[in-house]
Parts: C-alpha cells; sequence; structure tokens
C-alpha cells in the first residue's frame, strides 16, 4: 500500500478514535507495562472464526496484547473470551496499523480473507514484526516471492499456518515416505471435501447494506468493489475467486502441501496439471463443488488430486503409492498397506500404533496446532526457521493454484518451479497475478 494511503488510514483513525472501548490512559498503561523477558507479545489481525475463540486465540491465549477486527461483534466476543480465558484484557482496535506502528509487539498473525495477506505480511515484515500468517499463504502466485523477499530482507520469522507440518502422524508419514518404507514413490492422491457453503448459508439472498459495526469497504480492502452481501463474508469468503479459492485453497493447503513435503518439493513443484470441475447448479458460490486434477512431477511422481462432495473426514488426506506398499495419512492417524511397512521408524507417543494403522488419540486432536504456534513462538525466540516457512507455504499455495487455473482455463498448465512461470501460454500467465483495487498496491 502506498504511504500516501497509510497517511490516510493513520489519520482516519486517529480522528475516529478506532482505539475502541478502551481510554488513551488505559492503552498507553497496556502497552507499557513491562513484558516479561521470555513473552512473546502477539498482535491478533483478525478474531472471528479461524482467528476467534474457537481457533487461534486459543493457542495464542498467553501473548495476546491487542487484537483488531472490522467486525465489532467478532472484536467483542473475543474481547470476553480473553478476560474468561486469561482474565486479562487487551487493546481493541480496527486499524491492523496500529499494530504494526507500535514498539510493544513482537508478532501478528494474520488471520483474514486471503486476499489481504500478502499486502498485511509485507506490511508487518517492514514494520520490523515477525509474522504467523493463516494458509493459504497467498490469493495468486504472483504475491509469493515479494512476501518471500520482504521477510528475508527484513529479517522476520514468517510461519504459515498449515499446522499439519507440526502434527505427529504426517511428520512420521514424511519420514516413511523419504526413508524408503515404501519403496519409491509412484503415485499420490490427494482427496479433499467438496465446499461446506451451504451449511452456513442454507440459500441465496441479495445484496444489502453492510450492518452496523462491520467495514465492508475495508474488508474488501484490494479486492474489486462489489455491493455486500452477507454470503460472501467472513467465513463464506472462501468460495468466491475475489477473495480465496475454494477449498482447493483451504484443505488443499493442508494436504496438497503434506503431498509436497513428503516428495521432498519443498523448494521445487510440478511440471504440469490439467482438470476438469463440476460447479453449483445453481451459481450460489463461484468455485467448484467437485474436481479432478492430474499433477506430473518431473522425477516421474503423478499425483490425482481430487474434491469429492460428502467425502468422511478420514477419508480426506494424502496417500503415497510406492513399488513397496503404500500408507494414507488423515489428520488423526495413517495406515500403512502392511504392518512391515512400520517396522522401519519408531512412532512417537502419544500416536497409537496396531498393527498398520497409527492413531492419534481423541484427548490430542489439537496436537498439530498447539505445536505449530510454539513452534513459531519459539522461531521469533531463536531466529530459527519455523517449520512452514513462508518459503514453504508459497510452493504448497503455487500447487493448489495451479490446480484452479487448470480448471478455470481448462487447458493443461505446463509450468517451470524454477523460474516460476507457465510455460507457452502467455494466455495463462496472466492467472498468476491478480489487479489490486486502487489505491491499494503490492509494491
Amino acid at each position: 500500500m502506498s504511504k500516501m494511503l497509510r497517511r490516510s488510514f493513520l489519520k482516519k483513525s486517529a480522528v475516529a478514535g478506532m482505539f475502541m472501548g478502551i481510554s488513551a490512559k488505559s492503552y498507553n498503561a497496556t502497552f507499557a507495562a513491562e513484558a516479561p523477558s521470555e513473552r512473546v507479545r502477539v498482535g491478533m489481525i483478525g478474531v472471528g472464526n479461524q482467528g476467534g475463540p474457537r481457533n487461534n486465540m486459543n493457542y495464542f491465549i498467553n501473548n495476546i496484547e491487542a487484537m483488531c477486527d472490522l467486525d465489532t461483534h467478532f472484536l467483542t466476543e473475543a474481547a470476553a473470551y480473553l478476560d474468561k480465558k486469561a482474565g486479562r484484557s487487551a487493546v481493541m482496535t480496527d486499524d491492523y496499523r496500529r499494530l504494526l506502528d507500535s514498539k510493544e509487539l513482537d508478532a501478528v498473525v494474520v488471520t483474514v480473507p486471503d486476499q489481504w495477506h500478502a499486502l498485511m505480511t509485507i506490511e508487518a515484515c517492514q514494520a520490523g514484526k515477525d509474522v504467523y500468517c493463516e494458509k493459504p499463504l497467498t490469493l495468486v502466485i504472483g504475491e509469493g516471492r515479494p512476501m518471500i523477499q520482504a521477510a528475508r530482507k527484513h529479517k522476520r520469522v514468517v510461519q504459515t499456518g498449515s499446522m499439519q507440518r507440526s502434527g505427529l502422524e504426517f511428520e512420521l508419514v514424511t519420514n516413511l515416505v523419504q526413508s524408503g518404507a515404501i519403496g519409491k514413490v509412484k503415485e499420490v492422491n490427494v482427496t479433499l471435501p467438496g465446499p461446506n457453503w451451504i451449511d452456513h448459508a442454507k440459500s441465496s439472498v441479495p445484496d444489502s447494506s453492510p450492518p452496523s459495526g462491520f467495514d465492508f469497504d475495508r474488508w474488501l480492502g484490494p479486492a474489486p468493489a462489489r455491493p455486500y452481501n452477507k454470503n460472501r463474508v467472513h467465513y463464506l469468503f472462501r468460495f468466491y475467486w475475489d477473495y480465496s479459492g475454494g477449498q482447493q485453497t483451504n484443505f488443499g493447503a493442508h494436504h496438497l502441501d503434506i503431498a509436497q513435503w513428503g516428495l521432498g518439493m519443498d523448494d521445487s513443484g510440478p511440471i504440469s496439471v490439467e482438470g476438469t470441475a463440476v460447479y453449483n447448479p445453481n451459481g450460489w458460490y463461484e468455485t467448484p463443488d467437485q474436481t479432478v486434477m492430474k499433477y506430473q512431477y518431473a522425477n516421474g511422481v503423478t499425483m490425482n488430486c481430487r474434491q469429492t462432495p460428502g467425502t468422511q473426514s478420514n477419508k480426506q488426506g494424502t496417500e503415497f503409492i510406492g513399488e513397496k506398499g503404500s500408507v494414507f495419512v488423515w489428520r488423526g492417524g495413517l495406515v500403512a498397506s502392511s504392518p512391515e511397512i512400520l517396522k522401519s521408524v519408531e512412532v512417537p507417543k502419544p500416536l497409537v500404533h496396531t498393527g498398520s494403522v497409527v492413531t492419534l488419540p481423541d484427548a490430542e486432536k489439537r496436537y498439530a496446532n498447539i505445536a505449530h504456534v510454539q513452534n513459531f513462538i519459539d522461531c521469533v525466540k531463536t531466529r530459527e526457521t519455523p517449520a512452514a516457512d513462508i518459503s514453504i507455504g508459497h510452493r504448497s499455495a503455487t500447487v493448489c493454484h495451479l490446480g484452479n487455473i487448470a480448471v478455470r482455463s481448462g487447458k493443461k498448465i505446463n509450468w517451470d518451479p524454477q523460474t516460476e512461470t507457465i510455460v507457452g501460454d502467455a494466455d495463462g500467465a496472466k492467472w498468476l497475478t491478480k489487479d489490486y483495487r486502487a489505491p491499494y498496491s503490492l509494491s
């Protein structure tokens, strides 16, 4: 965003009193309080849904010093939860730049619609803040490199919220595949769920005025201007191209990420992808109901990715098929084609190993989330590279985006993972970037 626009926002927030529900005296006292030397002080940008009390707030609860959201309902709910859970308050604002400008915060958690990820992450790095940015890291492939460059230039720790990278069952399957337990990998199958738009929206509704207390124009940010519709915002943003990429970039950012990890492709990717899609017959949302995609890697591995409505949670995941057998991993466990495959590695606790099956006890179902956030906090202190470094998040998001480009364009996409370009298709290359609404700019 331009310096002029930044000054405009800060001027607006100062005049309008954007720090809601807290006096200037309380604000200064909150941020002036000396923090323990080992405590990483965090500002939450976005506290609804994934960023709210049922998700990220829980995992950062002991580090939260400030919270930001454009919906006063979410801010009120988050403040009440912080008081109940931790017995304290935080600075509340609807202008994230206040958090970036504070010298009393070490890091920010970016949990907002995807169209904002690049701008907020880059600005946070420029402001000297470490960043935990939710997945998918980008809205389009072309945003990834500028984000990485900002992180490296300003020496920032940036963790992508692909928390399966910290899940024991996923680490185990990666060890199995890379150790050769299933032999040379020939094929990978990734299964994604269908969209859950209808679970939340029920049916279509007409456009309307935004509700009081929700700044819809700033919520849109760099996305195209359009009338407010309650079925396009908050969780439902995931199913509209202006803000996200459907389940391909939602669950795909998890399960395709594990495929990349297992194949040792964290600094590379496929060389081609083609596919087809089926869309909602009523046009209630834009992203696909079903997809079938075929990726090809230079080492000969074929990866099939399918989005299938009605797929049970324990059938959503990543399967590696090798010359000696196969292994399938989902959130909660993995199953090998034979018990012999699991004898080659040590199964860590609290995973439970029985024959060819490994499961994570229900009591540990949040293990990956907790471990992933702790990994970020630890890396902020040590300055080490986090489990899902921004470069990994970019490469995994790229795989997701390439699949969407293939089904939207109706073409086979040939990809050069070294130069990160679409080969021999000038029209296809246009999908790599997206115009930002003025006056927003990535530069």
